[in-house]
């Protein structure tokens, strides 16, 4: 039975919703096991308060946090991360950093990876973010899959929208007040789904 890890971070939820529509994705697939995880904070408590992060983070308070160690348990990995001036967040890049234990053995070699992304605005980097996090997948080794444009939500011109050949997206505006679209929930569970239908086929299931 293929096993799939979301991975994620998310500060104010934006990230957390999509990682719902990704796992949704992914569990429609006949025998994928799905588990979401979050990375750990790494914002001092009482900074979270004050930029109202912590009251927002509360819904997916129940996530567990994931070790670096837990990775190679998993079939296929789906990261999510807020972007970070074209970059992914340091919260994330921490988590990668202590992956180099995993790199020397070869641990994740051969699984497949998967990202997905949030920004504020249109411009605000979700292909860099998604790019960039792809080098240290490929350098780990890990099988890069991406959304390819048989999603048709990916051509949508008719309103502002996420959605990447690299990975889903959503944008949060700068202050955080808009959430993902129909669109950008659809491109999220067809990357799921996509992730989860290839790591069946390499790796067996119903």
């Amino acid at each position: 039975m293929p096993k799939i890890y979301v991975v994620f971070y998310s500060m104010y939820g934006h990230v957390y919703e999509m990682a719902t529509e990704i796992a949704e994705g992914a569990e429609s697939v006949p025998g994928s096991e799905v588990q979401m995880f979050q990375v750990a904070e790494l914002v001092p408590k009482e900074k979270l308060e004050a930029s109202g992060a912590k009251a927002a983070r509360e819904a997916f308070a129940h996530i567990p946090v994931i070790e670096p160690d837990d990775l190679p348990q998993a079939d296929a990995v789906i990261f999510g991360t807020p972007t970070r001036f074209g970059n992914m967040c340091a919260q994330m890049r921490n988590f990668l950093d202590q992956t180099s234990g995993l790199w020397l053995q070869g641990a994740l070699v051969g699984k497949v990876g998967s990202v997905f992304a949030c920004t504020a605005s249109q411009h605000g980097g979700q292909e860099t973010t998604i790019t960039s996090f792809h080098t240290t997948l490929l350098h780990q080794g890990m099988i890069v899959v991406g959304v390819p444009y048989t999603e048709q939500g990916l051509t949508v011109m008719s309103e502002v929208t996420g959605g990447t050949p690299y990975g889903a997206t959503t944008l949060a505006d700068a202050d955080g007040s808009r959430w993902p679209t129909d669109n950008e929930r659809a491109i999220a569970r067809f990357q799921g789904r996509h992730v989860a239908d290839i790591t069946r086929r390499l790796f067996g299931g119903p």
